[in-house]
């Protein structure tokens, strides 16, 4: 088995790639929505983002500046048969493009020795 990662900002496209996957026969797709510290980063730096006035520490401030953030990427996961990996990865370039080009979005692959309480979604 494997864990089938993709990395977005391309946050509609996103879901549109996790309904590809599942159309493709992955037996699951969990989305999370993400924020990448380069970004936020950023966006302190240009005053774009508003601390919290009460800061207990630097943990907690960051906590409740990405609370009240807006999502800016998605991370898509979905743990599938071997035989499916090319599968997910072709239908993900058909949605987003090109994905060595910037801004497209990364995409790895991660080997899974074991896995307890995987269920077929589209059986259910």
């Amino acid at each position: 088995m494997k864990l089938v990662v993709l990395i977005t900002a391309q946050v509609e496209d996103g879901l549109d790639v996790a309904l590809t996957w599942q159309e493709a026969g992955a037996p699951g797709v969990t989305i999370v929505r993400a924020h990448g510290l380069h970004a936020l980063q950023q966006e302190l730096r240009h005053g774009d983002v508003e601390l919290p006035r009460m800061i207990s520490s630097m943990a907690a401030a960051m906590a409740a500046i990405l609370d009240n953030m807006e999502a800016r990427n998605h991370m898509l996961l979905s743990l599938v048969d071997d035989p499916l990996v090319d599968t997910l990865i072709e239908a993900t370039s058909a949605v987003l493009g090109d994905l060595t080009d910037p801004n497209h979005g990364i995409l790895f692959v991660v080997p899974i020795e074991r896995a307890i309480g995987v269920r077929d979604h589209r059986t259910t």
